[in-house]
């Protein structure tokens, strides 16, 4: 193709037509009015992301605070055109705790760990130029508990949280949760209320200020660990989003309204036990694994699945937009009695696991502790209320995540770690079972139909716009084939002039991406064309300094 009928093709008329900067890189302290997610993070909702760190021990707390600076530094992207507004607050909910005195909780194992998570808050102010007064790092399990007051999430996360400039647990009234009640709450500085669209349990839920704020950004910083509920990831720490009692999840739905103020009844809806119970049997009768244990407590079927509907309720009620899980090490077995009676263990796992869809990053965690996905409950209960469009791992796009750079890759390729879980042990029906014990058993996942276009093997090829575009140094392009073949991705100057081939070998059908490393070019505009046999595509892109 000549010089100019490549630029004709590629839609270049003059330089005038030159594509207005929407991001912003090359000074990140520069006063822009919008931030968003890395652009192929926020273009992808249905994928899960992995990134692997390197950190030695889990005791290194510079060498896992740089993991969480590198990560906050990657994540996020500065706009003058789109995304949320670069004053917004920023709520992080961390997995902290509210035990204490007589409960002695080391830093390791059950917390989100309070050193990544001060390095990923200096990451994001240095990338998007953020004061650290913008972020609130909340815990509801705080709000209304007296004895909150001593606990060792205080001991560990208040003297990063100073270092960092953020605000940790109390209220922007001043007040300490602990002091604050439901009575006199004040709406909007201490407690946000959300309707729940098709409420199970709940009709409204309160959260503590500012996580679901209209102005604010919410992030979801779990950990990699075990619980009575599975391994317990995302889905179950945003229930310490809640204010008191609604934060009270881990116990039998017969104590629900008991004892409970009239506002907080009021939220409740009067159908709540006749929903579970006919969801419960709905699940059954599908073959939802070990939700036939007996019982009426929470730690039965008919229990877990009030459970379940609970956190279903308060994710759907949410407007989360990044679920985290911090594996830099992982929890295994007991975890109430570990620090105790040295029943759990951390195993270094070095990992993080991300997305926008916390029920599929829960998914993929469940895998990744060596656990199958579809014998849990919730999962299911997630995906008959349009939560998920699967419980099967394998049907999520899983992409590697290196310095920024995603990389399609099969979920095989990662190592699993098993960490044990008490999760509806099998002491009934003749069965024995371990209390702490692996629910890895086979699951028979039925064929799931695709719903996302980046789900599917195309019907056509596709060549998408770049990521970020303009774009600093390096971009991503994405492309797709409908099946295997050869495909080639050319780079070219304004001048028509051939300046790198990206891309040029045999392809497996499905979506791929490309990385262009640009540090060595100048300004301008770029074109790059994808071909393969009987197809080929050009589109422009412009490189900032």
């Amino acid at each position: 193709m000549k010089r100019r009928e490549f630029i004709k093709a590629a839609g270049v008329a003059s330089s005038a037509a030159l594509l207005k900067p929407n991001l912003v890189f090359a000074d990140p302290r520069q006063s822009a009015v919008y931030f968003d997610l890395h652009p192929f993070v926020a273009a992808h909702p249905e994928a899960v992301f992995i990134k692997l760190t390197n950190v030695s021990d889990k005791t290194a707390a510079a060498e896992k605070a740089q993991a969480g600076e590198e990560f906050g530094r990657e994540l996020f992207v500065l706009s003058d055109e789109q995304g949320a507004s670069a004053k917004s607050k920023i709520a992080i909910k961390p997995n902290l705790t509210c035990l204490g005195g007589s409960f002695s909780v080391p830093r390791m194992g059950i917390l989100t760990d309070g050193d990544f998570v001060g390095g990923f808050i200096e990451g994001m102010k240095d990338g998007v130029g953020m004061d650290g007064s913008q972020f609130y790092m909340r815990e509801g399990n705080h709000l209304g508990d007296a004895y909150c007051a001593d606990n060792q999430s205080l001991e560990w996360y208040g003297p990063i949280a100073e270092k960092v400039g953020a605000h940790l647990m109390d209220l922007d009234s001043g007040r300490s949760m602990a002091e604050a009640k439901l009575a006199n709450l004040e709406e909007g500085s201490e407690v946000i209320w959300r309707e729940v669209p098709n409420g199970v349990i709940f009709n409204r839920i309160g959260y503590v200020a500012p996580l679901n704020a209209p102005d604010a950004f919410n992030i979801n910083i779990a950990k990699f660990k075990t619980h009575g509920m599975g391994v317990t990831l995302t889905s179950k720490n945003w229930q310490g989003t809640n204010i008191h009692p609604y934060v009270h999840y881990c116990e039998s739905l017969s104590k629900l309204t008991r004892g409970k103020a009239a506002s907080f009844i009021a939220d409740v809806n009067p159908e709540f036990s006749d929903n579970v119970t006919a969801l419960h049997a709905q699940h059954l009768e599908a073959g939802v694994p070990r939700w036939d244990r007996p019982g009426s407590d929470w730690n039965s079927g008919w229990g877990m699945e009030g459970w379940s509907q609970k956190t279903l309720d308060n994710l759907s009620a949410s407007s989360m937009d990044l679920a985290v899980i911090e594996g830099i090490y992982g929890r295994d077995g007991n975890w109430m009695d570990g620090p105790h009676a040295g029943k759990s263990q951390d195993f270094l796992t070095n990992i993080l696991i991300f997305g926008k869809n916390p029920i599929k990053v829960d998914i993929i965690g469940h895998w990744l502790a060596g656990h199958e996905p579809g014998n849990f409950g919730l999962f299911h209960s997630a995906q008959t209320r349009g939560l998920t469009n699967t419980v099967n791992p394998h049907d999520i796009p899983i992409y590697n995540w290196e310095s920024g750079q995603p990389a399609r890759e099969s979920l095989d390729s990662f190592t699993r770690t098993p960490l044990a879980t008490y999760y509806l042990q099998r002491d009934y029906a003749g069965q024995t079972e371990q209390k702490w014990h692996m629910v890895d058993e086979p699951y028979d996942y039925p064929a799931t139909a695709v719903t996302s276009e980046t789900d599917a093997v195309p019907q056509s090829f596709v060549l998408n716009q770049n990521y970020p575009n303009p774009f600093n140094a390096s971009t991503l392009i994405e492309y797709r084939l409908p099946a295997a073949g050869n495909a080639r991705i050319e780079i070219y100057n304004a001048q028509g002039q051939l300046v790198d081939v990206l891309v040029d070998s045999w392809h497996a059908g499905g979506a791929h991406v490309a990385t262009w490393d640009a540090g060595q070019r100048a300004s301008g505009t770029y074109f790059y064309r994808f071909m393969t046999e009987g197809f080929q595509e050009a589109r422009k892109m412009l490189l900032v300094r």
